[in-house]
């Protein structure tokens, strides 16, 4: 399991992983480098970007001396995913990709766009929802409460969001984060030139399941449409009323059984 930008192994809900484990597997989770018990990156001297990211999935893999694994990624961690079954398919049994957006498509200028109030380009991917670039236009103070609100927006409008539980996991993240303001190094990752990223999807051959909300506020659905485009026999599950994250009851179970294996 590959979790999203400045997400710990904790963002992967326990229910999730016990279903899987139901479903006979051995699940890993890991805290990406800048979050949690992982190493701390001084990000000026040493900037790093999404394929050094990717690497460390591979060191994981090494880790456990796995020469492949069934491979899901939410969000960034998707693009994590797909750069793996792109550059190493050797190591990719299966590849999930949920709640996420191709990783050769560029999104700066669909996001200055969309934060200038303005239509995206014509054949563009679909902006983020408005709803999240006013929660970003906020400012709020980095904490639990504020993340609380921003997983609000995460979840959508439509299925129940289970503050309860979204508290608790970012309760303990914060716990045991070495340095909690690390994580941000994410974001300055994502923007850095990566010349890994553009390439085709279609070389990717593991079998691929595109798992993506009807509702999700950064990546609509039109990502998931293209994910599923671009990679030769993807099958894609849109799930209704599910947003960015599995903060709803009963959607870690439901997303885990969409999970390819």
């Amino acid at each position: 399991m590959i979790m999203g930008s400045s997400a710990q192994s904790v963002s992967c809900p326990d229910a999730l992983v016990e279903r899987l484990v139901e479903r006979g597997v051995q699940v890993i989770r890991f805290d990406h480098r800048d979050t949690g018990r992982s190493s701390v990156v001084d990000f000026d001297a040493h900037p790093y970007n999404i394929s050094d990211m990717a690497r460390d999935c591979l060191a994981v893999l090494d880790g456990y001396g796995l020469e492949s694994a069934h491979v899901a990624g939410a969000s960034l961690g998707g693009m994590l995913a797909q750069w793996l079954a792109v550059h190493t398919p050797e190591r990719v049994r299966s590849l999930t990709v949920m709640s996420s957006s191709p990783m050769n498509h560029d999104p700066r200028a669909l996001w200055e766009r969309a934060r200038a109030g303005l239509p995206a380009d014509p054949g563009d991917l679909p902006p983020p929802a408005t709803e999240f670039l006013a929660h970003l236009a906020l400012g709020l103070p980095p904490g639990v409460e504020s993340d609380i609100e921003l997983f609000r927006v995460f979840n959508g409008p439509v299925r129940p969001f289970d503050e309860d539980a979204a508290r608790t996991m970012l309760e303990l993240a914060l716990s045991r984060a070495v340095d909690p303001a690390a994580a941000a190094n994410h974001g300055r990752a994502v923007w850095r030139d990566d010349p890994a990223l553009r390439v085709s999807l279609s070389s990717i051959t593991a079998p691929t399941s595109i798992v993506h909300g009807d509702q999700d506020p950064i990546y609509p659905p039109g990502h998931g449409e293209a994910l599923a485009a671009a990679i030769p026999g993807a099958t894609l599950h849109v799930v209704p009323g599910m947003g960015h994250v599995l903060t709803s009851p009963g959607l870690p179970e439901e997303v885990a059984d969409l999970i390819r294996l």
